[in-house]
């Protein structure tokens, strides 16, 4: 009893506290790992951007607020709409891992000559920080965003990233999924959506809340003009790669 005491007494803090942060760590990794790794087989239930606004509706007092949000799979969405979220958000997702490096590495030549701020965010990273994380700019943020972000790339297939991504993206204030989506603005379900209907849902999703599919103002208008012909350019050919294979996508993406 006397040496045991002893020996606890003799070991430094840090040695402790160091065991103790890599227990933390440990446990962390596995558990977000077991968690991203169910997320494959199992629609989420919501995601962290929806909990945030639900509880921001609850704090500023909107009785009348409520989150439309209904998961419907990959199949139950035209594929027109698929297509105008990759050709508008992430032209590389068949081929990059998670990043976008030469987007990442425009945004920072950008941002260190005086410019605006804007976004690098490939699709995978646009999951990881709507169903874990939190809005806002932190180092500890983006760090997770990469972790999940890897996670994700590493335990789907493209097909499942695109699934979930278009079921919890953002179309409008409190309308979350393909599906809700759908129906508020066009009186349709997802699977029925026509590619002009398709290319301006995917026009508003850089600022949804701003930015409306029902009432399209100039900017939501010509944005949706240039993601038809995105949509052109790329082809059906080229998202049927994209929900096969990497490999298949890369060479449809040639």
């Amino acid at each position: 009893m006397h040496r045991t005491g002893s020996r606890a007494r003799r070991r430094p803090w840090w040695r402790r506290a160091a065991r103790a942060l890599l227990l933390a760590g440990g446990g962390f990794v596995l558990a977000s790992a077991l968690l991203v790794g169910a997320l494959r087989f199992v629609a989420p239930p919501g995601s962290a951007f929806m909990l945030a606004r639900a509880v921001d509706a609850w704090r500023a007092g909107e009785t009348g607020f409520r989150l439309d949000q209904r998961w419907v799979p990959l199949s139950r969405i035209a594929p027109d709409l698929a297509l105008a979220a990759v050709a508008a958000e992430d032209q590389k997702f068949p081929r990059h891992h998670g990043f976008d490096l030469d987007a990442i590495g425009g945004a920072l030549a950008e941002r260190r000559a005086g410019g605006r701020v804007r976004g690098a965010s490939t699709i995978s990273q646009q999951v990881a920080k709507n169903l874990f994380l939190w809005a806002g700019r932190s180092w500890l943020r983006k760090g997770l965003e990469v972790w999940f972000t890897l996670l994700i790339e590493a335990l789907w297939p493209k097909s499942r990233i695109l699934e979930v991504y278009l079921n919890v993206a953002e179309f409008g204030d409190g309308i979350y999924g393909a599906e809700a989506a759908a129906r508020r603005y066009f009186g349709r379900p997802a699977s029925d959506l026509r590619r002009g209907e398709a290319a301006r849902l995917a026009a508003v999703l850089p600022d949804p809340r701003r930015m409306h599919a029902g009432r399209p103002t100039r900017r939501v208008l010509s944005r949706q003009r240039w993601i038809e012909r995105q949509m052109v350019q790329l082809g059906p050919a080229w998202l049927d790669g994209v929900l096969h294979g990497r490999r298949a996508a890369a060479a449809g993406a040639q």
